[in-house]
């Protein structure tokens, strides 16, 4: 998790996200700063996916390729002591893996790279089979057999739209609200959990380290 900076990158696509907070999560959304209000669930337990349209690594193309972030943290996230793993699309060639491991594991800088000081143990990278779907008011990703992400947008009072929030989220200036539907699990590295009905948000982002 070294903050070297040292290759610029970029990348346009989509991520999405479920985790263990009733909706809406005070972690974004509350009366305190950003990320300093406790989960309602104590802890919490977050699963990210990211679907690359087109990116570029220094002259290695990333289009096409997925990665997942897994984090635990023990109380509020401000406050640190994150737990996380990494998964890397298993399409990946060996430059586009050390590039997606860079960027999503937070080495190359960037939204994740800004996360860093908050992370104090590194569970694993791992290579696995990756899925991205996208339908309408729907967004799904499956990482292999340990987990899936799978999200809807809540209902807004324009039928077909989504409820759009701004300036709450570290990985996109607007995201949408969404919740977790059924088959919204993880198993691994001795976390287990199932965020079914629980808070959710996808969007489109646009990153870079430039």
């Amino acid at each position: 998790m070294a903050s070297s900076q040292t290759v610029r990158w970029s990348l346009e696509g989509d991520f999405l996200e479920n985790c263990n907070c009733d909706i809406v999560c005070p972690c974004l959304v509350s009366t305190n700063a950003l990320l300093t209000s406790r989960p309602t669930q104590g802890d919490c337990e977050s699963l990210f996916g990211f679907h690359i349209e087109s990116g570029d690594f220094d002259g290695t193309r990333l289009d096409g390729l997925n990665a997942a972030v897994v984090a635990h943290t023990p109380g509020p996230m401000a406050d640190g002591n994150w737990a996380v793993a990494v998964y890397i699309d298993d399409k990946a060639d060996p430059a586009q893996t050390k590039a997606l491991q860079t960027i999503f594991g937070g080495a190359g800088g960037g939204p994740i790279g800004n996360l860093v000081p908050l992370i104090s143990s590194v569970l694993g990278v791992e290579s696995v089979p990756i899925t991205w779907r996208k339908d309408g008011l729907n967004r799904s990703m499956q990482i292999g057999t340990t987990g899936a992400i799978i999200v809807k947008a809540l209902p807004s009072g324009a039928p077909g739209q989504e409820i759009w929030i701004d300036n709450v989220h570290p990985f996109a200036h607007r995201v949408s609200m969404a919740v977790g539907e059924k088959g919204s699990v993880w198993s691994g590295h001795g976390m287990t959990w199932d965020n079914s009905g629980k808070n959710g948000h996808y969007a489109p982002i646009s990153w870079t380290n430039a």
